[in-house]
């Protein structure tokens, strides 16, 4: 099985960040991505999609920091479906994004991030568990597809 999400775009409020009694810091917020495209009208449309995110550790203390409303962002992680009942007693549920590395891209007016920079962190960075970068070669003639 795979679960991999991938998202560019801009975060939708500024960061909420509290830490749970280990004191691993947990970090929440939303990301705003857009795609244009042409209905079979002709018409050009917009379709704006709202995904909930939460960072967790190093990710996001750095997040918080640096981050606000209307920040540039890539992200990537897992999906995660969350499940509640409401007050009425209505079972809720919704789809959010548990980051496993972010980059930050821009800078934004006042920030402390030197211009052109950017920043990322992933969470093997977060636990100091550093992958080596492995590189396989194959010949392209054996994929079967």
């Amino acid at each position: 099985m795979f679960n991999k999400l991938i998202l560019l775009g801009n975060l939708t409020r500024d960061i909420e960040i509290r830490n749970i009694p280990s004191g691993l810091a947990i970090s929440n917020t939303g990301i705003a991505t857009n795609r244009k495209y042409t209905s079979q009208t002709g018409e050009e449309k917009e379709e704006v999609m709202f995904i909930d995110i939460t960072f967790f550790g190093k990710t996001a203390e750095v997040a918080q920091k640096y981050l606000k409303k209307g920040s540039k962002i890539l992200v990537d992680g897992r999906l995660k479906l969350d499940q509640w009942t409401d007050t009425n007693g209505q079972k809720r549920s919704k789809h959010s994004l548990v980051v496993e590395s972010m980059k930050m891209l821009g800078r934004e007016e006042g920030s402390e991030l030197p211009i052109g920079k950017s920043v990322e962190i992933s969470s093997e960075q977060q636990s100091g568990i550093i992958k080596p970068d492995v590189r396989i070669s194959f010949d392209e003639s054996q994929i079967p597809f």
